[in-house]
């Protein structure tokens, strides 16, 4: 791949040079817009050949990267002090615009262009005269995606990643949907993304519609949309909407992580993500997967945060403590972090990071459960290292929904009655919190209590708990005799039926807290959610409508989570239809996906007997076998 002008030096210090926007051409002829930084001496370019370090990003290669913060810093860091920190530590830098992004040529297309992208990128790279012919890549989000989808076609240079809150494992599973279910965050995205791309006139229009009231007009259609301003952009995002079955287009490389990972290169990988991030299950999948093999080192980092605030010390209204930031507790900085895993692997250079452990993992709960000072709920939490993932000693329980609204190990009754409640695609139950990200300004992730509020989309009742709702089945334990540490993967299995053609069901995970002085009502904290859409219920590829009448049995996969449940409070299984805006809403109608104008109320049941048992089955882990991490 050669390099095209235009291109410009900028001295960034006496000892730091940038070349602005070398246009490195695609195998297509498209020019992608990259900025390569160099050690230099007075002003001057130092030649020499370097290891690399190199981000593809959309949102701008020379813009602030909200990423880049430390403990204590007021704002994030320009991408230009992150490259000086590592120019100085002996690297070049590589940033570069993804296609059809600022100064990139190009048409965007959410996601699909990074592969082959980014594996004509390292070809142009490891060809430089700088280049030694090895190069590390780093990245939040985006940036971790264009990561993996490169490192899917074994890219000549690759030696080692951090892989950053992103890296699909499979999209269609994690990122885009979910359960068969559509993640909302694509529109928000498409939507604030859009604003910021176009002439002057179509930013306008995009600033001047009301997304709010757009997001009780759905599905959108072509020329029906918020972002009809910016055809690019409606175009990918109703082709996510309406590619529902598992088909070819899912298996795309940049998708498709796990059908590479017997030939993903054999490179050290750092994983990084958080428990109310929207990457908990590529992130984990992506450990598992690419386990196994001593010539591939994997080290698996997660925290307690929202989507890449890894030194924050809360999310939504749920404070973890101050030993929740990645800074000062698992390691000094991100930033140094980085440098001494890049010099291990790019440099071979002897340091502590092959001696660390595999995992290290933020375990929430502990705290005191009253308000901080800021008036969040005080959950607490603790970092723990472990050899593996799940846990070694892992034993995984099952606690069985009763027709008395308890939960339990204890299997039902053999006659006991489902329960049957009516869902309506024009009520859906409101999003509070979760694993989300790129909400805003619809939703936000995190901890939060399971009350209607005024600042959660969709709530009717501002001041009822959700569990309030008709249409909402909660499933409460006893008060624990005992902390239970439930820590690793979730599943829900549930017996239904329903008398529409299609429906969906959700399950969430709550840690309910018992009243106290700041909470006389009590505190149900939402852990983790997750969804199926029914027309999958036997095959991702194949839909089929519901036989009226059939009762049969779906499996609920929430994402994983680490919580302690506190002596005296309750573990919590809420069911239900919708969790609106998270998914996108069911019309109950089988119509194709984002395409159904018709809506239709379900009458769904799910049952609790012997015979059909519905569950939710713990990972639990001896909370005394937790072993503190070590600095």
């Amino acid at each position: 791949m050669d390099t095209l002008t235009p291109s410009r030096f900028e001295v960034i210090a006496d000892d730091v040079i940038v070349e602005r926007d070398v246009m490195v051409t695609m195998r297509d002829g498209i020019r992608l817009a990259t900025d390569v930084y160099r050690p230099a001496k007075e002003g001057k370019v130092v030649e020499g050949r370097l290891p690399s370090i190199m981000e593809r990003t959309p949102y701008g290669k020379a813009e602030r990267s909200r990423s880049e913060i430390e403990v204590g810093m007021a704002a994030p860091m320009k991408r230009e002090e992150v490259a000086v920190y590592f120019v100085r530590a002996g690297y070049a830098v590589v940033y570069q615009d993804c296609r059809g992004r600022y100064n990139s040529e190009g048409e965007f297309s959410k996601y699909i262009s990074e592969a082959a992208d980014g594996y004509d990128t390292a070809s142009w790279l490891v060809e430089q005269p700088w280049s030694n012919g090895k190069f590390g890549t780093m990245g939040l989000s985006y940036a971790a995606h264009t990561q993996a989808a490169l490192a899917c076609l074994n890219p000549p240079g690759l030696a080692c990643m951090v892989m950053d809150s992103g890296g699909f494992s499979n999209a269609y599973q994690c990122g885009i949907r979910q359960g068969g279910a559509f993640e909302l965050k694509q529109a928000t995205w498409a939507y604030n993304q859009a604003i910021g791309e176009g002439n002057e006139l179509a930013r306008a229009a995009i600033e001047a519609e009301d997304i709010h009231a757009w997001f009780n007009v759905m599905p959108w259609s072509e020329g029906v949309s918020p972002v009809r301003w910016m055809p690019e952009y409606e175009n990918y995002l109703l082709e996510q909407w309406r590619s529902g079955s598992f088909d070819e287009s899912w298996r795309r490389v940049g998708l498709y992580m796990e059908g590479f990972y017997e030939t993903f290169p054999e490179v050290p990988i750092v994983l990084m993500s958080s428990w109310y991030d929207a990457y908990v299950k590529s992130t984990l999948d992506n450990y598992r997967g690419l386990s196994g093999k001593d010539s591939r080192p994997l080290q698996l980092i997660m925290g307690p945060w929202l989507h890449g605030n890894r030194n924050s010390t809360f999310a939504g209204d749920t404070f973890f403590g101050l030993a929740a930031p990645l800074g000062g507790n698992v390691t000094e900085s991100w930033l140094s972090f980085r440098r001494d895993w890049f010099d291990r692997w790019l440099k071979g250079q002897e340091n502590h990071v092959a001696e660390a452990p595999v995992v290290r993992a933020f375990v929430m709960g502990g705290g005191s459960g009253g308000r901080d000072v800021e008036g969040r709920l005080d959950h607490g939490g603790s970092w723990i290292e472990a050899t593996d993932w799940p846990l070694p000693g892992t034993e995984f329980k099952s606690y069985y929904i009763h027709e008395n609204g308890s939960l339990s190990p204890e299997k039902p009754e053999a006659d006991a009655a489902p329960f049957v409640y009516d869902y309506d695609p024009k009520n859906p139950v409101p999003t509070i919190g979760g694993s989300l990200t790129s909400g805003q300004p619809i939703f936000e992730g995190g901890g939060f209590d399971q009350r209607e509020g005024e600042r959660f989309f969709g709530s009717r009742h501002p001041g009822l708990p959700l569990a309030a709702r008709a249409d909402v089945l909660s499933f409460e334990t006893e008060p624990l005799e005992n902390e239970i540490a439930v820590v690793g993967p979730i599943l829900v299995e549930l017996f239904v039926a329903s008398d529409a053609l299609d429906t969906d069901f959700t399950a969430k995970l709550v840690d309910v807290y018992p009243p106290n002085k700041d909470y006389p009502t009590g505190y149900a904290l939402n852990i983790t959610d997750g969804i199926i859409r029914c027309r999958y219920r036997n095959s991702w590829e194949k839909p089929e409508p519901i036989v009226a009448g059939e009762v049969f049995r779906v499996t609920i996969e929430p994402f994983a989570t680490a919580n302690r449940f506190a002596k005296g409070h309750r573990i919590r299984l809420d069911i239900s239809s919708s969790n609106f805006p998270k998914y996108d809403i069911n019309p109950n109608s089988f119509a194709p996906e984002g395409r159904g104008r018709t809506t239709e109320v379900a009458r769904n049941s799910v049952f609790c007997d012997a015979v059909r048992p519905s569950s939710i089955c713990l990972p639990v882990v001896d909370p005394t076998a937790l072993k503190p991490l070590a600095r």
